[in-house]
C-alpha cells in the first residue's frame, strides 16, 4: 500500500496520533513545564465559531498537563506551531519532499495539497528548516577520505557579470564536503572561494586524521603541508585528470555526483533561489543524500527522521526566531 494511502495522510485525528508517536515515544511532553507523560487528552473541544465555521471545528490532539494545568498540542514548539494547515497535509508535504530526489516546487505542493502558493512556499521552508543538521560530527574521524569541492548556483545579488567573463564570480557559491566512509555530505554557502574563507570551514568540519581530496584549485594547494589533516591530494581537472591512474582512490567523483543531483534540482525544479534562502535548499539536498537508499534509509523512515527533527525549529515568515 502506498504511504500516501495510509490513514494518517488523510484523517486529522490519525495524523496527530502518528506525529505524537514519533515525537513523544515516552508519552506526551508538556512544552510549558517539561513534564513527561503527566497529561490527559481533551476530547470534544471545538474552536470558536467563525463565519467560515459557525459551529467551530474540532480541536484534534489537545492535551492538558496535570502539573501546570496548561493545554497544549504536539504542534507547540515545532515547525507546525501557529499553522492553520491541517496536520495530515503537513505529513503529505513532508513525504513528498523527502521522497523527491531532486525536490518538489512550491507550485507543485500548492496544486497537490490544494493550499495557496504562499502557504506551500512557507511550508516547504519550514520543512527544510527541520532538515538542517548542525550536529554532524567532523568528517573523516576514522582516518578516511573526505572529498571537497565547490559549485556555483544562480546569481550573486548585486554582482554583474562582466562582458566575456568566465567562471562563477557573478554566481552564488556553495562548498560541499563528502565523507566517503559514512557517505554523508555537508554543504555550506560561502561569500567567496578565497583560501581565507574556505580553510576555516574545512578545519571546523573535517577531523585532523582525515585525508582530504580536492581538485587543483589554488585555494586548496596549501593543505598539502598543513598540520590540520593527515594528508591532501588532488586531481587536475584542467589537464583532463579525473581519477589518478596510479591510485584510483584519488578523485572527487563522489562530491561531483552529489552536485549532479543538487544542480539539476536547483535549476530544473526550483529555478530561482534568493541567497538568504540558499542554505535551506542546500540542507534539503544534504538531508536526502545523507538518508538515501544507499545508506539503508527508505522513504517512510526518511520521513520519520524529518519528523523527529521538527521540535525546537520554529520559523516565522520574517525569519527564524
Amino acid at each position: 500500500m502506498s504511504v500516501l494511502s495510509k490513514p494518517y495522510m488523510h484523517d486529522e485525528a490519525a495524523a496527530f496520533a502518528h506525529v505524537e508517536s514519533i515525537i513523544w515515544p515516552e508519552g506526551p511532553v508538556c512544552p510549558h513545564c517539561g513534564v513527561v507523560d503527566r497529561a490527559y487528552r481533551l476530547t470534544g473541544v471545538r474552536s470558536k465559531p467563525s463565519k467560515k465555521n459557525p459551529e467551530g471545528v474540532e480541536r484534534h490532539g489537545l492535551w492538558k498537563c496535570r502539573e501546570c494545568r496548561k493545554q497544549f498540542t504536539v504542534r507547540k514548539g515545532t515547525i507546525f506551531e501557529e499553522s492553520h494547515i491541517p496536520m495530515h497535509k503537513w505529513l503529505q508535504a513532508i513525504h513528498l519532499m523527502v521522497s523527491s530526489k531532486k525536490g518538489i516546487s512550491a507550485h507543485q505542493l500548492h496544486r497537490v495539497l490544494e493550499i495557496t502558493h504562499k502557504s506551500a512556499w512557507f511550508m516547504a521552508h519550514r520543512i527544510r528548516e527541520c532538515m538542517r543538521d548542525g550536529a554532524l560530527s567532523p568528517f573523516g574521524g576514522n582516518g578516511g577520505a573526505v572529498e571537497v569541492d565547490e559549485t556555483f548556483i544562480g546569481k550573486e545579488p548585486g554582482v554583474t557579470k562582466a562582458k566575456n567573463a568566465r567562471g562563477g564570480a557573478h554566481k552564488m557559491k556553495v562548498l560541499t564536503l563528502v565523507d566517503r566512509d559514512t557517505k554523508r555530505a555537508k554543504s555550506v554557502v560561502v561569500d567567496d572561494l578565497k583560501k581565507s574563507t574556505l580553510v576555516p570551514i574545512l578545519r571546523e568540519n573535517i577531523a585532523k586524521e582525515a585525508f582530504v581530496l580536492t581538485d587543483e584549485a589554488r585555494q586548496y594547494q596549501g593543505l598539502v603541508a598543513s598540520p590540520d589533516f593527515s594528508g591532501h591530494d588532488w586531481v587536475n581537472h584542467s589537464a583532463g585528470e579525473y581519477v589518478r591512474r596510479e591510485d584510483r582512490e584519488v578523485h572527487t567523483n563522489t562530491v561531483e555526483g552529489f552536485y549532479s543531483i543538487f544542480k539539476r534540482g536547483m535549476k530544473g525544479v526550483y529555478q530561482h533561489c534568493a541567497k538568504k534562502h540558499l542554505h535551506r535548499y542546500a540542507a534539503e539536498f544534504d538531508f536526502r543524500y545523507n538518508n538515501r537508499s544507499a545508506n539503508g534509509v527508505e522513504d517512510v523512515e526518511r520521513g520519520e527522521i524529518a519528523l523527529r527533527a521538527v521540535v525546537g525549529k520554529r520559523l516565522t515568515y520574517q525569519g527564524p526566531n
